[in-house]
């Protein structure tokens, strides 16, 4: 009896250690302007191919706007420059659009359009970023955050696309 409990607890722990180890399925992150309001959130969701961003935002400017993920954990207002550069850990070039190869960062999302009633809400897809442990994990020691620009990107200019400012900027967390 107490030999079947044994490996029984153990099957049990052994079907959970995977799903563990993965990581979180799941993270967020609350956007907000260089006054420190929230104008919006993030979520974020693990693929087959890579992680699904859904963003909801207000208060912003009509038109296109760069939107990427920064390489560190923090958004100290009003500049949004302590969140670093793209998140770029394999060390690509800059956009979609860039003739250079390897290209583009895992940081790299396509514009965000801001509808005249200053609201957007969009989905993408970061090819390959992971929310588990490795070299791609949004996770990594120091953190990400996502950061809205001032204005479109390019899609193809190094390092950020000739996006302007950072205007908004939220914290991944799991």
């Amino acid at each position: 009896m107490r030999f079947g409990l044994a490996i029984a607890a153990c099957a049990l722990l052994a079907a959970t250690l995977p799903a563990v180890a993965a990581g979180p399925k799941a993270a967020h992150a609350e956007i907000k302007n260089a006054q420190g309001a929230k104008i919006g959130t993030a979520r974020f969701t693990s693929t087959p191919n890579g992680v699904k961003v859904s963003v909801k935002v207000s208060q912003l400017t009509p038109g296109e706007h760069g939107i990427h993920i920064h390489t560190v954990g923090k958004c100290e207002a009003p500049g949004f420059t302590t969140a670093g550069g793209h998140f770029n850990p394999t060390g690509a070039h800059h956009g979609a659009k860039n003739s250079q190869e390897p290209h583009p960062h895992v940081g790299d999302l396509e514009n965000l359009t801001v509808g005249q009633n200053g609201k957007a809400s969009a989905t993408f897809t970061i090819s390959g970023a992971t929310l588990a442990d490795g070299q791609n994990s949004l996770f990594h020691e120091g953190g990400t955050a996502l950061v809205i620009h001032a204005k479109a990107d390019d899609l193809m200019s190094d390092p950020s696309g000739n996006s302007g400012d950072r205007i908004a900027c939220g914290v991944i967390e799991r």
